[in-house]
């Protein structure tokens, strides 16, 4: 089976390529590097061609609010146009747990509405809802330090680590389509600030964590659960201590 995964050389979908493969699909990265760009529509004919399904973990290149609107905007047009000139079976996209409860950020708000494209388009679908990637703890510590303190809400927290997010996409992929949503997070909630404290202590980074409950994060404040599932969810096999444990 051919599957065409959109934003494939990236941290998710070079995994989903590669455990795609290892079932003996016919897996196609493509983005601008092999030739394919969603957002000028550059190379999705040829790549959808003969696809039975396609992923899309592609990811903005810019999270200000209104360039990231434009990109999801216009490369999920393109893509879901593409595929329905093809004769693409599956769409499978992957999003983020509470995007449509923080109306507030602009990342979020864009990721709604490439969720409501794919819902309003021809071809069938299935959307993966993730909590955060264990492997992003610093860059949420470098995107809220301010004076060299890290600030960030007390709130619940549900990392997951990326190969359960690649496993977790791969399987709906192969699967029918589910034509809804399916949330899946790690095995442990955290303190946010609890979490990025000691993230930072295992790789010997000294920056203070001060909890801010008026502190930003994606552009918005949160509530206690924001960041978690609240309903029916898939958790990931891998612990954090057990990731952190095999990174060192």
């Amino acid at each position: 089976m051919k599957v065409v995964v959109i934003g494939g050389t990236g941290l998710i979908g070079s995994k989903v390529v590669t455990d795609l493969g290892r079932r003996g699909d016919d897996a196609v990265a493509a983005s601008p590097n092999s030739g394919v760009n969603t957002v000028t529509g550059e190379g999705l004919a040829e790549v959808l061609e003969g696809a039975a399904v396609v992923v899309d973990v592609s990811n903005s290149p810019s999270f200000e609010a209104a360039a990231v609107m434009e990109f999801f905007e216009t490369s999920t047009r393109n893509v879901l146009d593409a595929e329905a000139a093809a004769g693409v079976g599956h769409h499978v996209a992957l999003s983020v747990v509470g995007a449509e409860r923080l109306p507030e950020s602009g990342y979020l708000r864009a990721k709604v509405v490439q969720e409501k494209l794919i819902r309003g388009s021809s071809i069938p679908y299935s959307i993966v809802h993730a909590t955060q990637f264990f492997e992003f703890a610093a860059r949420i510590a470098d995107d809220a330090t301010q004076d060299g303190t890290v600030r960030l809400p007390p709130v619940r927290f549900q990392p997951i680590a990326s190969d359960d997010v690649a496993a977790a996409v791969t399987k709906v992929a192969i699967g029918a389509p589910l034509n809804d949503v399916v949330e899946i997070a790690g095995p442990d909630q955290f303190g946010f600030d609890d979490f990025i404290r000691d993230a930072l202590r295992a790789i010997g980074d000294p920056r203070a964590v001060v909890a801010d409950p008026h502190a930003h994060y994606f552009g918005t404040e949160l509530s206690e659960r924001s960041l978690v599932p609240v309903g029916r969810v898939e958790l990931g096999s891998t612990r954090y201590t057990d990731w952190q444990a095999g990174r060192g």
